[in-house]
């Protein structure tokens, strides 16, 4: 029975060592599997739900990269949108509008298309769109984007939007820095004007802090409507 008993011993120590690490083991496993969702969920804005500038940025990338000359990188600012958070419905107007412009560029790009939110009302998109179809893509969001958006109490407001998009075929260039930077630029050049404004090269010498054009005024902060 000697030779038996010395067997058991050393397998039972074997078991219960592999036992006490795997408690912690699993533990480690599922704090890392929250904090990887908590890192994710940390990348999107929260009142609109889109990706962050972070996010975005490593999407667009993707989509630059994969589809070069028929990728589409573009800017979106809304018009008098500081008109709609001092009006009577406030900041939560300015909210619903804000979410309801997510939606829409949110549908205009598609499930294969990237959109964010940058901060305040301003937006961003990346989308594949081939050269020839680019102008009446683009005239289709400026006319998504105009339509009324209904607030609190059934009231509506009149919404307006300003884009600029930037192509890497157009401007000899993936970089997606200088892709927003030549959007922001042209955007700039149609403002208030309802329509899209697509780069040239005229746009990219711009100067520009961040990718956005010098001076722009704006905000960096997430959430709620500044």
């Amino acid at each position: 029975m000697a030779p038996t008993v010395r067997v058991q011993a050393p397998i039972g120590q074997r078991a219960l060592f592999i036992t006490t690490l795997a408690v912690p083991l699993t533990g480690w496993t599922v704090h890392a599997v929250s904090l990887h969702r908590k890192l994710s969920a940390a990348r999107r804005d929260p009142l609109t739900g889109l990706l962050g500038r972070d996010g975005f940025t490593v999407k667009a990338r993707q989509i630059t990269d994969r589809y070069s000359d028929h990728a589409l990188v573009g800017i979106v600012d809304l018009d008098h949108f500081k008109q709609i958070n001092d009006g009577p419905g406030g900041h939560a107007a300015g909210d619903r509008v804000l979410a309801a412009t997510a939606q829409r560029l949110t549908a205009w790009a598609g499930s294969r298309g990237a959109v964010g939110r940058l901060g305040g009302d301003e937006f961003a998109f990346a989308v594949r769109i081939g050269p020839a179809r680019r102008e009446l893509r683009l005239a289709q969001l400026a006319a998504l984007l105009a339509q009324p958006v209904e607030v609190d109490d059934g009231a509506w407001v009149d919404v307006a939007a300003s884009i600029g998009a930037a192509c890497p075929d157009v401007l000899g260039t993936r970089d997606v820095s200088l892709l927003q930077r030549a959007a922001d630029a042209a955007m700039y050049a149609g403002k208030h004007t309802g329509r899209a404004v697509l780069a040239g090269p005229q746009h990219a010498t711009v100067p520009s802090i961040n990718s956005r054009r010098a001076g722009r005024p704006g905000t960096n902060s997430l959430g709620r409507a500044a």
